[in-house]
């Protein structure tokens, strides 16, 4: 067959600020050989670190080879809010939820299935001291109200909520100025079921404990700063090449969301979309006194399109984290005058939300690749013989990336996960428009769509 060039290579603007808060890491060695392998998986994220993970669960004594672009934490991984989200999160939607019952019913199944599987490998990560507790924190989160509009978005999930079975707490101003020490939340929906990530620290504790030996199971061999440069098949066996080596195996992972597409699969199926962030630096003593609150809260808006805000208080001091903003951009880069414009609504969220914090300035400022589907659905499945697709996590990179990631790992070594058979049934992403009418279409709706927000943004 003709060999498969990868046509892009992963660009991340500004630092992975989750990652930088944290001690230093030393990385893995690229690879440097060719080597083989039964599997191979290509993207150390939640979808890849997943597989593996599930590959080792279910065929302990095969050999199993990661490779990853980067540094393990500094790609998408390491740039994610760190919302691992149980119930209904559809961003295209007022409201987050589906027009049927029936789909969301199986979405929060699937997620809380990520979430568990999630839950055991932190578990086991933190008992070998290979993962930091806070990394995994099982807190629920809140769904914050600014506007009226906001506050019937919140009514109308719960409605929804309701119909589901699914169990929430209605917070009024009292209660989100008690939680956040501001007063710009006029109410609030709680959720229990989320579980909030310190992404960079869990998917650095996912990657270490797969990469060296317990005892009871051999060890996934992790290449860092490994981008794979080209495919090709001979004789039953892909070839994976990189800069400096390569390696062979029967079957590969791809793990790596949008750029599904550098490698020639899903050709103008999947939307590469941006969103941003920005992490202010340490909090000093009497700035947390002034801010007042709880040390560790979550929130994302009412409103999808608005300013989701966490405050965390682990390993780095006391931040807060600002994300807003979402541009569609096909050839998955952003310059540094994109960035700047964001700063600017960065800095407006934080200080209309917390304007007793005015002299606390923003550290780290950087932005994230998502990848969506026009339908909301994932890329998954065997694309060619002996390759199995886990991308397009629709903008829920934990808990999608992660199920996609252990169900590929299914699919491929023959497990008995019933789910595996839901998401092969799921439609397969749909055709885009030809640009320049998606791009100007995206980011039309999405410009009108943040104006729309109004004070939620």
């Amino acid at each position: 067959m003709t060999p498969i060039h990868v046509t892009k290579l992963p660009v991340d603007p500004g630092p992975a600020a989750w990652n930088d808060i944290l001690p230093p890491r030393k990385p893995t060695d690229p690879l440097r050989e060719r080597r083989t392998a039964d599997w191979l998986v290509i993207g150390a994220g939640f979808a890849g670190l997943s597989a593996a993970r599930r590959l080792r669960q279910l065929r302990p004594d095969d050999t199993i080879a990661v490779l990853e672009a980067r540094q393990v934490g500094e790609g998408p991984a390491g740039r994610n809010s760190g919302f691992m989200i149980d119930l209904p999160h559809d961003l295209s939607t007022d409201n987050y939820a589906n027009a049927s019952d029936d789909r969301d019913r199986q979405q929060i199944r699937m997620n809380r299935s990520a979430i568990g599987f999630a839950r055991e490998a932190a578990t086991a990560a933190v008992d070998r001291k290979l993962m930091l507790p806070e990394a995994f924190v099982p807190a629920g989160k809140i769904n914050a109200a600014a506007t009226d509009k906001g506050q019937k978005h919140n009514l109308d999930y719960a409605r929804h909520l309701e119909r589901l079975g699914e169990r929430y707490e209605i917070y009024d101003d009292a209660d989100m100025r008690r939680i956040t020490g501001t007063g710009y939340y006029r109410a609030g929906l709680f959720t229990p079921g989320t579980a909030m990530l310190q992404p960079a620290a869990y998917i650095r504790g996912l990657a270490d404990c797969l990469s060296r030996p317990d005892g009871a199971t051999k060890p996934a061999a992790l290449y860092e700063n490994s981008p794979v440069v080209s495919l090709s098949r001979s004789a039953g066996t892909w070839i994976a090449q990189t800069p400096d080596g390569a390696i062979e195996a029967p079957a590969i992972i791809l793990a790596v969301n949008g750029h599904a597409n550098s490698f020639g699969f899903f050709d103008r199926r999947l939307m590469h979309v941006f969103t941003y962030a920005s992490m202010t630096r340490a909090l000093d003593a009497s700035e947390v006194c002034e801010l007042g609150g709880e040390p560790f809260w979550s929130c994302t808006p009412a409103d999808p399109m608005g300013t989701t805000v966490r405050r965390i208080s682990g390993t780095g001091g006391p931040r807060i984290v600002i994300r807003n903003r979402f541009t569609y951009d096909p050839s998955m880069e952003v310059g540094q005058s994109r960035m700047d414009a964001v700063a600017l609504d960065h800095d407006r969220a934080f200080q209309n939300r917390f304007p007793g914090l005015k002299a606390v300035s923003m550290q780290y400022r950087w932005g994230g690749r998502l990848c969506l589907s026009w339908n909301g659905v994932p890329a998954f499945g065997e694309v060619q013989d002996g390759i199995f697709a886990a991308c397009c996590q629709n903008g829920l990179g934990v808990a999608k990336g992660t199920l996609a990631g252990m169900l590929a790992a299914d699919l491929a070594a023959r497990g008995n996960n019933p789910m595996v058979a839901e998401m092969l049934a799921l439609e397969a992403p749909k055709k885009l428009p030809p640009e320049p009418f998606a791009w100007l279409g995206a980011n039309a709706t999405m410009r009108w769509n943040e104006h729309r927000a109004g004070r939620e943004l």
